[in-house]
């Protein structure tokens, strides 16, 4: 089986009229460490690893690996409170907004199966990708936006403390044999996938869309129109968790051999993706609440700053659903191609197809097509997925 993407994205669920230049800024560059990482992984994670020394992009330092994920999910949140609050403004009724939510969720949901399949073939049909992840996310915010804010912080922190322990429970390492989530097509694997060992799992993955929703009143303020006074969001109090999350990131860090298996779930390092540690966490929680109270303070408000970063920004940020399903495309299925046709084995190249460097070149490549077809597209009124997804849920 081939694992899923690593550090890996989705669009948010809608995006205010008078948008956010903190939060398109934050998702293109998520955008652009995701598309770096998955080239590199797919086309180079070992290539050469006993000359070269570079085995597994998991160990090199100088990739921005673990990043992307925890971004587009707590963005997620943020975007879908922002999106709530228009919703409500403009008298949309509580039934049209329930209606409207379940059908993204669903609609995600479903295109992340077919996602599986037509990307990483259909034995990996139930891998749970971030996709599926951001749909389940958006079912739950659903009931989420019925309670308060500080019950929803509760129950992200809930969730993230008990998915150590669940991963000790089930035995998690005996789905990563291989380095990568390998199932049973089982009722039980399938489902313990989804909650708990899969790539993106509800323990604790779901914790990020609970987080984002539950803090952008503080984070951005509340609604959708800039603030007069965007030094207000750089409040040194509305920080300290931030920054209390980062420091117990570290302390987790530092302790973690003496630490009890409900914390550690029996995993050796303390800063690992798969599985999503408590210490990485909290510690990219903590990092991207931080990038997103920085960049709102300093690009939005009455007065527009860095234009010209925004404006490619933007496009890229809108159409991140578009992007990230292409880029999946545009190198995975020549991957597969060519494999067929020299070895008669689909998986044959992958990981071991070209040196780093050439996988870096044409990620940055990719990056620059898609900057330029986004902002093309928006100009032509080109019908895209994110058009899609409005056409048949909203």
């Amino acid at each position: 089986m081939i694992p899923a993407a690593a550090p890996v994205c989705s669009a948010p669920v809608a995006a205010a009229p008078a948008r956010q230049a903190s939060i398109d800024v934050l998702r293109a560059v998520a955008i652009a460490l995701m598309v770096v990482v998955h080239f590199a992984e797919n086309l180079a994670g070992w290539f050469g690893a006993g000359e070269s020394g570079f085995a597994g992009i998991h160990r090199t330092w100088w990739l921005p690996t673990g990043f992307g994920a925890p971004t587009f999910t707590f963005l997620t949140g943020v975007s879908y409170r922002l999106w709530l609050d228009l919703q409500r403004r403009r008298g949309r009724s509580e039934v049209a907004i329930a209606k409207g939510t379940i059908r993204r969720g669903l609609f995600l949901i479903g295109l992340g199966f077919a996602f599986n399949v037509l990307i990483w073939l259909p034995e990996d049909v139930f891998n749970w990708d971030i996709l599926t992840l951001i749909g389940c996310g958006l079912l739950t915010l659903e009931a989420a936006r019925r309670m308060p804010d500080a019950v929803v912080v509760f129950a992200a922190a809930l969730i993230v403390a008990v998915a150590p322990a669940l991963r000790a429970v089930v035995g998690y390492t005996t789905y990563w044999t291989q380095g990568y989530f390998d199932y049973e097509f089982t009722l039980a694997d399938v489902a313990l996938g989804g909650l708990v060992t899969g790539y993106f799992p509800i323990f604790p993955w779901l914790a990020y869309p609970l987080t984002g929703y539950a803090l952008a009143p503080r984070l951005m303020g509340h609604g959708a129109s800039p603030p007069d006074a965007v030094g207000q969001a750089w409040n040194w109090p509305r920080c300290l968790p931030a920054f209390g999350l980062v420091v117990a990131a570290w302390l987790a860090m530092l302790a973690w051999p003496a630490l009890p298996p409900m914390v550690t779930g029996n995993a050796t390092e303390a800063w690992t993706m798969f599985p999503a540690s408590t210490a990485y966490v909290l510690g990219t929680l903590g990092g991207v609440v931080l990038a997103l109270v920085g960049l709102h303070r300093l690009l939005d408000g009455a007065r527009p700053r860095y234009r010209g970063l925004v404006a490619w920004a933007a496009p890229l940020s809108r159409h991140s659903l578009s992007i990230y399903l292409l880029h999946h495309a545009v190198h995975v299925w020549p991957l597969w191609a060519v494999g067929m046709a020299t070895s008669g084995e689909p998986t044959a190249l992958w990981q071991v197809a070209m040196p780093i460097g050439w996988a870096l070149g044409l990620a940055a490549a990719f990056l620059v097509g898609a900057a330029v077809c986004c902002r093309w597209a928006e100009r032509r009124g080109v019908p895209t997925v994110e058009s899609l997804m409005r056409w048949i849920c909203d």
